[in-house]
This record gives structure tokens, C-alpha cells and sequence, in this order.
């Protein structure tokens, strides 16, 4: 298990930085959204993330060459996936109060923004998982993940 107090603070700090940004450009902060984002980064990503990222190396560990460092990236681009990127969503509309705004519609949104998404996603999921150590790799993803809160907090805008 990875769920450290380095991890839950990390999680916390950089996770809620990324939305608080977002939140910020779309003129939808709320300190409810932030105090949301900080416990959601510190537990369910904390706790998530680095676990997957280990089971991932376990996974792969007898591959070699190619076949070794895209299976880590497609493993990796399976669990950021459209219903990843929808539970985001839901919970920005949970901790931001607007219950209005939660439907099927944030799944659509999801899927679009995963698309057109993918090759960057690809890229920087195979620079994290073959490039960076295991024990660095929750924060190298967290900070793009950080950097794609606010995407996908302004996909709303873009694919609604």
C-alpha cells in the first residue's frame, strides 16, 4: 500500500491547486469545491493512484522493450479514462452545490474531452510510466493530472 501522509498531502495540495485554477477561470470558485478537492485529492487519488501505479508495474515486470512501455502506457490510459474524467466532474458538481447540472451529460462530456485529449494524454502517460521512478510517479501524475483538472473543468464549456 502507498498511501502515505507524503502522498495525501501531495495529493491534497496539487490536486486542489489544479481545479482551484480552473474554478478560477471559469469564475466558479467556491471554498465548498476547494475543501472538496483538497479531501478528494488527500484520500480517493491518494489512495488510488499510486496503488494503480504500482499494480501497473507489477503487471509489466517480466515485458522488455516496446511491448513493455506501451503496456504500461495503455495501462495507465485505461484507469484516466472518459469515466475517470466523468466522476471529476460529478464530484466539482457535488462539492460546488449545482445537483442541477449532474446527468448523463457529464459521461458525453467526459468522452469528448478523453478524445480529444488522447494523444497528449498518451504522451505524458508514457513519459510518467516509463521515464519517471515509481516512487515520483504519483506526483508527476498528479501534477498533469493537476494541469488536466483544468481542462476538464473548462471541457464543460467546450463539449456542452
Amino acid at each position: 500500500m502507498h498511501y502515505t501522509k507524503k502522498n495525501i498531502f501531495r495529493g491534497a495540495l496539487i490536486y486542489s491547486a489544479g481545479d482551484t485554477i480552473a474554478a478560477l477561470l471559469l469564475n466558479e470558485f467556491s471554498w465548498s469545491r476547494l475543501l472538496g478537492m483538497i479531501a478528494v485529492g488527500a484520500t480517493v487519488y491518494a489512495f488510488e493512484i499510486p496503488n494503480y501505479f504500482d499494480w501497473i508495474v507489477k503487471q509489466t515486470q517480466n515485458l522488455k522493450g516496446i511491448k513493455a512501455t506501451l503496456s504500461k502506457t495503455a495501462l495507465a490510459m485505461l484507469y484516466f479514462n472518459p469515466l475517470w474524467i466523468a466522476r471529476h466532474l460529478l464530484l466539482i458538481k457535488l462539492f460546488s452545490g449545482q445537483f442541477e447540472s449532474i446527468g448523463w451529460n457529464l459521461l458525453e462530456i467526459a468522452f469528448w474531452s478523453f478524445l480529444a485529449n488522447i494523444l497528449i494524454s498518451f504522451i505524458a502517460n508514457y513519459i510518467i510510466q516509463n521515464n519517471i521512478h515509481l516512487k515520483w510517479r504519483f506526483i508527476a501524475s498528479a501534477v498533469f493530472s493537476a494541469l488536466m483538472a483544468i481542462y476538464y473543468a473548462l471541457s464543460e464549456t467546450i463539449f456542452s
